[in-house]
């Protein structure tokens, strides 16, 4: 094996103890609490999805438990238009949003985002994020009331008809309030609010005109019907997500759905909870981040359709006294996980972590940086494929004087090559007095052969955070490049095996060797061949068949990757010809080339004799 061979596997060796070690040591804590801390009632038969943990006796004000949160009841979904169109509603319109507030349980359950669309098409429909109960797919967030356990105060529910003025119309800075009373001396309201973007307030209000006092514990929950598809990449969590007591909790849907599987649930002073994809995610926030909550994440089946919850309830009971009101918000967060206006409301709320709803992964010190140097580039650029360009030659300036040692070791590495060859012929049958010979020729000269590893460490961490910001951040999503690309974060969509699209006919997914996984292919065909060709034969064989594994690998990684690796193999051939130059090495690719490729060589002959 020789030091190049060496260098690679250490360097892959010593990148997976480095990520396993920073995982195991430093990574974000993602902290599963068993259940049991608190009870949970379920109400029976096909209402299962109307749970709630309930407070323990003790921990409200009334030193009382809560009874369960309402919910609706799974049934046999309809057609979301219907669904809607059955229920009378408030209208939502903002430059973000479209949708509507659902007056029958009160609840945000349809909405829209403007500006994303399905496809790159600008045609293709808007993205549909929240449905009501009873459509396909539904998914929708809430506020609400329980009573202490035992109580027959009655409270809205999922089948409240509430009251709103004629014409009202949600829209930035233009708050709307609905009301129902419960026959009983009390007058509920909800006010709704939502800025220009994706966050809204929900202030409920109780004004008790009964006798006596009453006691309630607020609560916000968001609810799934279905499982959704999702990717399946190990480097990506979609499904409930969280943050409790500090703790951030990331929970499978298949993990849920298991039959030992019990709710995931901790007691916090704030905090958030929600359900998140890829790019959207619907998410409840306690307005005061001082409220103490008790949250959950938990599946349950009901009329043979899957349900997932992330739902807190308050722990503090609110009693309202006679002639007295209470009021409690909370946030629901339901739209795009834009980056800067992620962290803008974390900061603006003081919401705890809220940047993690983004899945940095655990390279997240280095792949936010990543983001925020492209963000920044973009601005002044215009194109995030430009950004990516300019990115990796700002990269390499910066490890300029790594790269340089490294590979001016090389270099000297390559002037050493007849000499190397000479002791490995001399010693053939002596491996030990072989490398015995190797290693005082490196010492003589002062080269070392593990130079060569350094670029190759810093490159790994550095691959891998620009693959998460393509991958996760929506910010990618449908970037154009210029040409074919039209998306950095998918795969080039031409393919070499349908000649671009000459011919009509799609190949299968592994055959999508598109135009840039083909450049990217050459180009570390070229770098390869700017080193000496290895005496092993099986050696040289393998690194010649190098190019075209990485071609076919990255042929479905995203366009904005493949492009980043294209130009910093371009990058680095210039750099490393220059160095070897530099160091007294003549530079000889197209020999190189020539001696890789038998046919040429073969020719070559041929015409000297």
């Amino acid at each position: 094996m020789n030091g190049d061979n060496k260098n690679l596997i250490l360097a892959i060796a010593l990148s997976l103890v480095i990520m396993l070690g920073w995982q195991y040591f430093f990574a974000p804590k993602k902290k599963p609490v068993p259940a049991g801390q608190e009870t949970a009632q379920t109400l029976p038969g096909k209402d299962a999805a109307n749970t709630v943990p309930a407070a323990p006796a003790g921990q409200g004000a009334s030193s009382t438990a809560a009874a369960p949160i309402p919910g609706a009841p799974a049934t046999k979904a309809k057609p979301r238009a219907a669904v809607i169109a059955a229920s009378p509603r408030v209208k939502i319109d903002t430059e973000s949003l479209s949708g509507s507030i659902n007056l029958k349980g009160g609840r945000l359950d349809d909405l829209k985002l403007k500006k994303y669309h399905e496809t790159v098409d600008p045609k293709s429909p808007i993205i549909t994020l929240l449905s009501p109960a009873g459509a396909k797919n539904a998914y929708f967030a809430e506020t609400g009331w329980a009573p202490a356990a035992g109580s027959k105060t009655a409270v809205p529910g999922p089948d409240t008809v509430w009251s709103a003025p004629e014409g009202a119309r949600l829209a930035a800075g233009k708050p709307v309030t609905i009301t129902w009373d419960n026959g009983q001396g009390l007058l509920f309201s909800r006010t709704f609010t939502v800025d220009k973007d994706y966050m809204f307030t929900v202030t409920q209000t109780v004004k008790n005109t009964s006798d006596k006092p009453v006691t309630l514990f607020p609560y916000a929950r968001v609810q799934r019907h279905g499982v959704p598809k999702t990717r399946g990449y190990y480097v990506l969590h979609e499904g409930l997500v969280g943050v409790l007591d500090g703790d951030l909790f990331e929970v499978k849907y298949k993990d849920l759905m298991k039959d030992d599987a019990d709710p995931q649930e901790a007691d916090s002073k704030g905090g958030w909870l929600g359900i998140t994809d890829k790019y959207w995610a619907a998410a409840v926030i306690p307005a005061s981040q001082k409220e103490r909550v008790h949250g959950r994440f938990f599946h349950q089946k009901a009329a043979g359709t899957d349900i997932f919850q992330s739902d807190y309830l308050s722990k503090d009971g609110v009693t309202i006294a006679r002639g007295a009101k209470a009021q409690n918000a909370a946030r629901i967060f339901a739209g795009a996980k834009v980056v800067n206006l992620i962290n803008a409301y974390e900061k603006k709320f003081g919401i705890g972590k809220f940047d993690l709803l983004i899945d940095w992964g655990w390279f997240y010190f280095i792949t936010k940086p990543m983001f925020w140097l492209l963000h920044l580039l973009f601005n002044f650029l215009g194109n995030y494929g430009l950004a990516i360009l300019a990115a990796t030659l700002l990269i390499k300036l910066v490890l300029f004087p790594l790269s340089n040692k490294s590979y001016a070791s090389m270099a000297k590495m390559k002037k050493l090559q007849p000499e190397l060859t000479r002791i490995k012929e001399l010693y053939k049958d002596d491996k030990m007095k072989q490398q015995q010979a190797m290693m005082e020729l490196y010492k003589k000269h002062k080269v070392s052969p593990m130079a060569g590893c350094l670029p190759m460490l810093v490159q790994i961490p550095i691959f891998f955070s620009l693959y998460k910001v393509l991958f996760v951040t929506i910010e990618m999503r449908h970037a154009p490049f210029y040409g074919w690309i039209r998306d950095l974060s998918a795969p080039d969509p031409t393919s070499l095996f349908n000649l671009f699209g000459l011919i009509p006919w799609t190949p299968p997914q592994m055959l999508m060797i598109g135009v840039l996984p083909l450049i990217m292919g050459i180009t570390m065909w070229v770098q390869m061949r700017l080193n000496p060709t290895p005496p092993d034969p099986i050696q040289a064989q393998m690194f010649n068949w190098m190019p075209l594994i990485f071609t076919f690998m990255l042929g479905t990684f995203p366009a904005g990757l493949v492009l980043y690796w294209a130009w910093n193999n371009f990058l680095s051939i210039i750099q490393q010809a220059y160095i070897m130059k530099k160091n007294g090495v003549e530079v000889h690719i197209w020999q190189n080339i020539k001696d890789s490729l038998p046919f040429l060589k073969k020719a070559g002959s041929g015409q000297k004799g």
